[in-house]
């Protein structure tokens, strides 16, 4: 009798085992199609979407304890779908050649060195440098640090981009959702003459996201993504970076509108929110005919985000 209850426990351990290695292989693999009318459930599953497979070596001790031979087994399933995933980013590759680099950091409005800030983006090399939460009071700190060797400047409201090349047709970009007030100004849109050619190169603050307990409030930041997906889609210019504080993912369908038409680099997770404990990259470098080739995290700021740093060909 003890014999036969031993294996209707253990059978039933091998079906809760297998049950939750086929789950985490299903909602990676299928991830797009858990729906995202209440509480915005799919974009929260794609935000954290890499940490699913922390639940793989969870379920394999697990078996291993059960000694259940089916529970093992399974668990290769959602190992083979995340290295599918996800396994280019895990992996570094060499270097390749690039025409510029763009750093890319969100400075937080509440910054108590914005100076330190400013010398520690300096210190990348980019010739680039875009910066969003840039207050009034804070721009004389930044230009003062990145102006002599960074001399051309375009800010619109909160976002700023530093250049070691000149800018032309820098205009403000209208993303502000509906009821907004007329004082949320966070996108502008320059031409960078880079020796390689003539880039466009578009600074945008995207609305924030909340967790709560009606799941993610994220139809601002949705509604700001299509406005500037619309506004890139009518853009003749050949080579085009989309540089900012997107607050969400590349695997985000709210963020659709803009991964649908930019490319988002090969390998690197880098992580940059939040700068405690990274846990997702939502400061991102996007490129249409303009390869970024690799985006990598940096050190930690005075700010609640890290800086992250895209190296880019033009082709």
């Amino acid at each position: 009798m003890a014999d036969r209850t031993e294996r209707r426990a253990g059978r039933s351990w091998d079906a809760w085992l297998v049950a939750g290695a086929v789950g985490v292989a299903g909602l990676l693999g299928l991830h797009s199609a858990v729906p995202n009318g209440v509480g915005r459930l799919g974009s929260l599953l794609e935000t954290f979407l890499p940490w699913l497979g922390v639940a793989v070596p969870l379920l394999g001790c697990l078996a291993a304890l059960r000694r259940s031979k089916a529970g093992l087994l399974a668990c290769l399933a959602p190992v083979a779908v995340w290295f599918w995933m996800f396994g280019g980013l895990w992996f570094s590759s060499p270097p390749e050649p690039y025409d510029l680099r763009v750093v890319q950091h969100n400075v937080a409005d509440d910054n108590s060195d914005r100076s330190g800030t400013a010398r520690a983006l300096l210190a990348t090399g980019a010739e680039l440098v875009a910066v969003e939460e840039l207050t009034p009071s804070a721009r004389p700190a930044y230009q003062e640090v990145l102006g002599a060797s960074r001399p051309h400047r375009a800010v619109h409201g909160t976002v700023g981009l530093w250049s070691a090349w000149p800018l032309s047709d820098v205009r403000p970009v209208d993303i502000r959702p509906e009821g907004f007030p007329e004082s949320w100004q966070r996108g502008l849109r320059a031409t960078v003459s880079a020796p390689g050619g003539a880039v466009a190169v578009y600074v945008v603050h995207l609305p924030s996201v909340r967790l709560g307990p009606t799941g993610l409030t994220s139809a601002a930041r949705d509604e700001s993504a299509a406005l500037l997906g619309a506004r890139i889609a009518d853009d003749p210019a050949g080579r085009l970076l989309v540089v900012g504080d997107l607050n969400g993912t590349v695997q985000d369908r709210g963020l659709g509108p803009l991964t649908s038409q930019l490319d988002a680099p090969p390998s690197g997770f880098a992580f940059s929110w939040p700068a405690a404990f990274p846990v997702a990259r939502i400061d991102q470098v996007l490129g249409r005919g303009a390869e970024v080739t690799e985006v990598s995290a940096l050190e930690a700021t005075g700010s609640d985000h890290l800086p992250v740093l895209g190296r880019v060909r033009l082709g």
